[in-house]
């Protein structure tokens, strides 16, 4: 196209793809681009500010690492990655939660009843529950990846006093479906803050916290993968999660334990926790592939 006009620049895009592009591919370019030209004229966008835009994404690109994952940060605190979440979650099955940026995979195996705690010094938490089929039926084998904060509200990949495995966990549970482990009440804590998703953060006049909780990814063979998140009903920022991450069904409650009634078996730790602790039982709901 010779004259290209701010009129017809979105159509000469479109116009400009092969006839060999995968269809959805094509779907999702021109529907990207059509919003992409329509936002820019709808706030008449300077040189300058696409220019920082521009300078903000490559400064993204830049701190991001093996363990710093910044777009993936950026798609969680504008709200994207739970809404793709939303859109792939069913009414049938455990909603899906944001993976986030600290997912670390290759997580050692945990035997059901096994400990992630280890020699942290801090109350226990005893976490079990079911996965099961909408119909409530057990999925044996289903396999569970788990992780969490530690007690001082970082991940282990953000921590060079951690090990690189600390509070990750691979469980698979037997023909029963259950699932169950001990572990330290996570807590709430900072989306990192000091690259340029912390600017966006505080120039939109927004704090960078997340209410505590514990991850999960399940899958089994016949069903769709899970990737989600529980909180406590009594979290800080539970309201206003900084990734958008809450949904109704994933809110749980600890239940304070007393002395002497930890389990007498099936536990790593059982037998050692002589005084109170605390217990979540949260099933899990898997919707066929």
């Amino acid at each position: 196209m010779r004259n290209v006009t701010q009129e017809n620049i979105t159509d000469a895009f479109i116009s400009y793809m092969g006839e060999e592009t995968d269809p959805r591919l094509r779907e999702v370019m021109t529907s990207l681009v059509r919003h992409l030209h329509a936002f820019a004229k709808e706030v008449n966008l300077t040189h300058a500010e696409w220019q920082t835009g521009i300078a903000f994404l490559e400064r993204a690109g830049e701190i991001s690492d093996a363990e710093r994952h910044e777009f993936v940060l950026l798609s969680d605190v504008l709200g994207l990655s739970s809404l793709v979440d939303m859109l792939h979650s069913t009414a049938e099955g455990t909603s899906s939660s944001v993976l986030g940026p600290f997912h670390i995979s290759g997580s050692p195996p945990l035997p059901v009843g096994g400990d992630l705690r280890g020699e942290t010094e801090a109350p226990v938490l005893l976490v079990e529950g079911v996965v099961k089929d909408p119909e409530g039926n057990p999925i044996p084998g289903a396999r569970l990846d788990i992780w969490q904060t530690a007690p001082n509200g970082l991940y282990s990949s953000q921590d060079p006093e951690q090990d690189t495995y600390d509070f990750h966990g691979l469980q698979t549970v037997g023909a029963d479906g259950r699932y169950a482990f001990t572990t330290v009440k996570p807590v709430e804590y900072t989306v990192p803050s000091d690259g340029p998703v912390g600017d966006i953060l505080r120039a939109c006049g927004r704090h960078p916290w997340r209410p505590s909780h514990l991850h999960f990814i399940a899958e089994a063979e016949g069903f769709r993968p899970l990737v989600t998140e529980v909180f406590p009903e009594d979290a800080p920022y539970l309201d206003q999660d900084t990734v958008f991450g809450v949904r109704a069904d994933l809110v749980m409650r600890y239940q304070p334990m007393p002395a002497g009634s930890f389990p007498a078996t099936g536990f790593d730790l059982s037998g050692r926790v002589p005084g109170d602790y605390l217990k979540v039982t949260f099933d899990l709901t898997l919707v066929a592939a």
